[in-house]
C-alpha cells in the first residue's frame, strides 16, 4: 500500500452538515484537482505517512470516527486504504468535491459538489450519498434541481462566509441562503458551527 500526504491529523467535532457535532478523528489529506477562489484550508502541503502511521496517530484518540478530508481525497484514497482502516475498527466518513468517484467501503458521504463535477455526479454516485451540501453565495451557481440529483438523506446549502470577519458583518450571505431555503423548503441550510462557536 502507498504512503499519504497528510496536511493534518486532529481530533475535533464536525462542525457542519448532517454529522454536525459528532467527535471525529480528520485526517486532511494534501492535494487537490480544484482551486475555488472561497476555499479557506490550507492544503498544499504534506507529510507523506504510511497507513501504520496514520493508524498510530489515530489510537491515541477515543473516537472511531475518521473523516477523510482534504484537499480532495478521492486522488488518493483507495478501495484497499479504506479496507485497511475498516479492519482496524473505524467507521469512515468522506468530504469531497464531487470530480471523482468515492473509495468503495465508506460508510458516509459527504459531497458539496463545485460547478465542474455537476454534470458528473450521476456517473460518480450512482447509488446517492448521505449528504449533499452545496456552497451557496455570490457569483456561485445555484445547485441543480433536487429531483436532478442522485439521491441522500440530506440537501444542504452551506452559505460561504468570510473567515475574517465576523457573522455581523455578513448579515447579508445568510440572509440570501435562508430567503432561498424559504423558497426552495427541500434544501436546509448548513453554517459551519465551528466558525461561529470557535472550534477547529
Amino acid at each position: 500500500m502507498q504512503d499519504l500526504p497528510i496536511n493534518e491529523i486532529f481530533y475535533s467535532l464536525q462542525g457542519e452538515g448532517g454529522q454536525t457535532g459528532l467527535a471525529m478523528i480528520f485526517v486532511r489529506i494534501a492535494g487537490c484537482n480544484l482551486r475555488c477562489p472561497y476555499c479557506d484550508t490550507d492544503f498544499l502541503r504534506g507529510k507523506l505517512m504510511s497507513l501504520e502511521e496514520i493508524l498510530t496517530s489515530l489510537q491515541q484518540f477515543p473516537s472511531r470516527e475518521l473523516l477523510w478530508t482534504g484537499g480532495e481525497p478521492t486522488l488518493l484514497l483507495s478501495d484497499s486504504m479504506v479496507a485497511f482502516f475498516k479492519k482496524a475498527g473505524y467507521k469512515q466518513s468522506i468530504e469531497t468535491n464531487g470530480t471523482m468517484p468515492p473509495p468503495q467501503g465508506i460508510d458516509y458521504i459527504s459531497c458539496s459538489p463545485k460547478p465542474e463535477a455537476f454534470e458528473r455526479l450521476t456517473s460518480n454516485f450512482p447509488q446517492g450519498v448521505n449528504e449533499w451540501r452545496f456552497p451557496f453565495g455570490e457569483g456561485i451557481p445555484l445547485p441543480p434541481e433536487i429531483a436532478s440529483l442522485p439521491p441522500a438523506q440530506h440537501y444542504f446549502l452551506s452559505p460561504i462566509l468570510d473567515p475574517h470577519k465576523t457573522i455581523s458583518a455578513q448579515r447579508s450571505a445568510l440572509q440570501s441562503c435562508i430567503a432561498y431555503v424559504l423558497e426552495h423548503p427541500q434544501w436546509k441550510m448548513s453554517v459551519q458551527t465551528h466558525k461561529l462557536v470557535g472550534f477547529q
